[in-house]
């Protein structure tokens, strides 16, 4: 009998180590993929955290682009509110002179619109 409990051992023995490597097998197998996930994981962090001056690099050049565009707008009105403001000054000094003219000649000048007359007195 010792001779048929060597042979059924080691058949256990070479079942056991089967199931031994059968198992160790998965257990590497669910472990290279953990693994791979969470390199690839690391390496998408990394990219993202690469990219990221690049992406701030263009935020910053589309701010200062529209900042400019903006500033040269800014520009644009301010030199038309300036020009017309002078425009205005000028007429206002010349209907003055002809109002004066009137007077001089002693013809009352029509009363301005009431616009005029609240700018007069009040300066607003």
């Amino acid at each position: 009998m010792n001779g048929a409990w060597g042979v059924v051992a080691g058949i256990v023995g070479s079942v056991l180590g089967a199931a031994a490597l059968l198992g160790a097998g998965v257990f590497a197998a669910r472990a290279t993929k953990a693994a791979a996930r969470t390199t690839a994981e690391a390496q998408r962090a990394a990219a993202e955290v690469a990219a990221e001056p690049a992406q701030r690099q263009q935020d910053l050049a589309a701010f200062r682009e529209i900042r400019e565009g903006l500033d040269r707008r800014i520009a644009q009105q301010e030199q038309r509110i300036d020009s017309l403001t002078s425009l205005v000054r000028a007429f206002s000094w010349y209907v003055s002179e002809l109002c004066g003219q009137m007077r001089q000649n002693r013809i009352e000048p029509p009363a301005p619109p009431p616009r005029v007359d609240e700018y007069n007195r009040t300066g607003v």
